[in-house]
C-alpha cells in the first residue's frame, strides 16, 4: 500500500523502515480481504441465483444475512482489543471469516446453510474495525491519525475493486465455486504474515526502535489498555452521538451502492455478467483515490493550524453534501455509464466522510477507541440489514431503483446537520 499513502518515513530513518507502516499496512490489508470475501456475493448472487432460483427477495436475504452476524462482536470485540489488545482479535477475525468464505460452496446445498454461512462471515468480520480502531489509537502519532485511518478504510475500497475485477473472470472461468475458495485461502497467508510482524503496541514490539518509539509517543494521545468502560459517559457525550449518526447515514448509502450496483446495471441496462466488475469498479476505484485524499486534506489543515473540530465538520459536511448530489440525477440517467460517473462521484463524495466521523473516535476517546468503533459500527450495521434487505423487497414490488436513490440522498442531507450539530473533536473519555 505504499508508504502509507504517502507518508514520509524520513524522520524515522534512523530507526530503518518504520514498523509501524508495516502494522498499519498489514491491518489494512485486511480491511482489503474483508471486502474482497464480503463483496464476491454480490457477483457471485447472479450464476448462484440462476442455479438455485432465487428470486429478488430471496436474493436481498442472502446479500444482507451477513450483517445480522456482523452486528453482534462489536462491542465484545472492541472491549476485547482496548483491553488485551488487538492483535489476536483481529487474527481470530479474519480466521472466522476466512473459514466462512472457504465453506461457502458447502453451505449452499441449501439456503438456511447459505445464510448460516454468510451470519458467521460477518460474525468474523465484526472484530475487524473496533480491533483495528484500537491499534490505531496506539501505532498512529496524531500528525498521521487520518492518513492512518483511511488508509484502513480505503481497503473497503480497494477490496471491492479487486472483487468485481476478479469475480467474474474467476467464475466464467472456474465457476463461482471456486472464487470463494480462492479469496478464503488468502486469509491464511495474511494471518501468517500477521503473527509474524504485528503486536498490540509499539512499547512492546521488538521491530520499534528507540527512535520510532518516541515519535509515535509524542505525538500520539494517551491510550493505554482500558479498564473498566464508562458506558453512562460515553452514552451521554453527544460528540458519540454525532460518530454514530454520520456513520449510520455513510453506512445506508454505501451498503446499497456497493452490494445492489452489480443488479442494477444488469436489471435497468442488461450489461452482461463478464463487463458488470469492469464497471461496478469504477466508482470504488476513484472512491479509494478519493478516501486517501481526504485523509491528506484533514491532516494538512490541522498541521496548518485549523482546528481540528472545524476539520470534522468541514470535511463531513462536504462528504454528505457531495454524496447525495448525484443521487438525486441517478434515475434520469439513460446509459450505464452516466449511471456509473453519477455513481463514483456520490461514493466518493460519501467517502470523504472517513477522514470526520472515521477518525473522530480517536479524538474523542483514545483509551476506548475500539470500544467507540463498536458502538457506531454495530448501530451502522443497521442499514445494511434493513436497507440492503427492503431494497430487494421495494425492487420485487416496484421495479425501479428510483425511490432508492432519493431517500438515500435524505439521509446524507439529515447526517450532515446532525454532524454539525454536536460533533466535536475534543477528547470527552
Amino acid at each position: 500500500m505504499g508508504e502509507l499513502a504517502g507518508i514520509d518515513p524520513a524522520h524515522d530513518r534512523a530507526g530503518g523502515w518504520p514498523r509501524r507502516f508495516t502494522v498499519i499496512g498489514l491491518f489494512s490489508l485486511a480491511t482489503v480481504l474483508c471486502y474482497v470475501d464480503r463483496v464476491s456475493i454480490s457477483v457471485a448472487i447472479i450464476p448462484l441465483a440462476a442455479e438455485k432460483h432465487y428470486d429478488a427477495a430471496a436474493q436481498g436475504l442472502v446479500l444482507s444475512a451477513f450483517f445480522w452476524g456482523y452486528l453482534w462482536p462489536q462491542l465484545a470485540g472492541g472491549w476485547m482489543a482496548d483491553r488485551f489488545g488487538g492483535k489476536r482479535v483481529l487474527a481470530l477475525g479474519v480466521a472466522v471469516w476466512s473459514a466462512a468464505t472457504f465453506l461457502t460452496p458447502a453451505a449452499s446445498a441449501s439456503f438456511a446453510t447459505l445464510l448460516g454461512a454468510r451470519i458467521v462471515l460477518g460474525l468474523g468480520e465484526g472484530f475487524n474495525f473496533p480491533a483495528i480502531h484500537s491499534l490505531a489509537s496506539r501505532w498512529a502519532p496524531a500528525a498521521e491519525r487520518a492518513r492512518a485511518i483511511t488508509l484502513n478504510f480505503s481497503g473497503m475500497f480497494l477490496g471491492t475493486v479487486i472483487a468485481f475485477l476478479a469475480s467474474p473472470a474467476i467464475i466464467v472461468a472456474f465457476g463461482w465455486r471456486a472464487l470463494f475458495y480462492i479469496s478464503g485461502a488468502l486469509g491464511g497467508v495474511w494471518l501468517a504474515a500477521w503473527i509474524a510482524k504485528a503486536a498490540d503496541h509499539p512499547e512492546t514490539s521488538p521491530g520499534v526502535s528507540a527512535a520510532e518509539l518516541a515519535t509515535i509517543v509524542a505525538g500520539r494521545p494517551a491510550a493505554s489498555p482500558a479498564g473498566r468502560v464508562p458506558w453512562k459517559l460515553i452514552l451521554r457525550e453527544k460528540a458519540v452521538w454525532a460518530i454514530v449518526l454520520a456513520h449510520v447515514c455513510h453506512n445506508w448509502g454505501f451498503n446499497i451502492l456497493l452490494l445492489w450496483l452489480p443488479t442494477y446495471l444488469d436489471r435497468i441496462f442488461g450489461v452482461p455478467l463478464p463487463r458488470v466488475g469492469g464497471l461496478a469498479l469504477i466508482p470504488w476505484l476513484v472512491t479509494f483515490a478519493a478516501s486517501n485524499t481526504g485523509g491528506w486534506i484533514a491532516d494538512l489543515l490541522s498541521a496548518r493550524g485549523l482546528a481540528t473540530g472545524k476539520v470534522r465538520k468541514l470535511v463531513q459536511s462536504t462528504a454528505f453534501a457531495l454524496g447525495a448530489a448525484p443521487l438525486l440525477a441517478l434515475p434520469a440517467a439513460r446509459s450505464a455509464g452516466i449511471a456509473i460517473a453519477l455513481v463514483a462521484i456520490s461514493a466518493a463524495g460519501n467517502s470523504l466522510g472517513l477522514a470526520a466521523f472515521g477518525v473522530n473516535h480517536l479524538d474523542v476517546g483514545p483509551r476506548y477507541a475500539g470500544v467507540l468503533m463498536g458502538i457506531s459500527n454495530t448501530i451502522a450495521t443497521i442499514p445494511g440489514i434493513v436497507g440492503v434487505a427492503a431494497t430487494g423487497f421495494i425492487l420485487q414490488a416496484t421495479g425501479s431503483f428510483a425511490a432508492i436513490f432519493y431517500f438515500t440522498a435524505a439521509v446524507y442531507l439529515i447526517g450532515a446537520v446532525g454532524y454539525l450539530r454536536w460533533a466535536s473533536s475534543d477528547q470527552k473519555l
